[in-house]
């Protein structure tokens, strides 16, 4: 699993990194962006996100759960290949997506993929970039106004901007694959 890391970290340095001025969606500036989904919707990265955040879910220390989640954009291509991964491992985990909010017509659901996914099922929330951790807060909180139990907290890079200690706040921890010097330096 570290060769996977290792290549899922240079890969992201290589198609997601970029050194310039941006504002982000918190609100924020800073002098480097990192657009995950140049990575993760890559055949190669969709492929190693999967196997590297499934082998973090499947930590037997941790607790385990049966379904993983994750804000719409950012998540999707991650829970997707998370759940492809499972299965061919043998231990399916479904996939679901929580919109930013309800589209107001049709079902009028803030989470997708759920219709097969009961109360009280045990989920991970996953996320692609976390600042300040607040649109991954929210997800959580949606997750449990739906009925889910929420288990872990994960992340593919951490800026280390607050976002830890926020979902900390939440009464969660940030489980991150990489956090900023990993990406940055590294």
């Amino acid at each position: 699993m570290k060769q996977d890391k290792e290549e899922l970290r240079l890969l992201i340095k290589q198609r997601s990194y970029e050194k310039k001025d941006v504002t982000l969606a918190s609100g924020k500036k800073s002098d480097f962006y990192v657009d995950a989904k140049q990575t993760t919707l890559s055949a190669k990265g969709a492929f190693l996100t999967g196997r590297v955040m499934y082998a973090m879910l499947i930590n037997p220390e941790l607790p385990q759960v049966q379904a993983v989640g994750g804000v719409t954009m950012g998540a999707d291509p991650m829970v997707t290949a998370i759940s492809i991964e499972s299965f061919y491992k043998n231990n399916p985990i479904d996939a679901f997506i929580i919109r930013k909010e309800t589209k107001g017509y049709g079902k009028n659901l803030m989470v997708e993929g759920r219709k097969f996914i009961p109360d009280g099922t045990h989920v991970a929330i996953i996320e692609d970039v976390v600042t300040t951790g607040g649109s991954l807060v929210k997800a959580i909180n949606n997750a449990i106004r739906e009925g889910l139990i929420v288990k872990r907290v994960l992340a593919l890079v951490d800026r280390m901007e607050g976002g830890r200690e926020n979902i900390a706040n939440a009464g969660y921890n940030l489980e991150a694959v990489f956090i900023r010097h990993d990406i940055r330096e590294g």
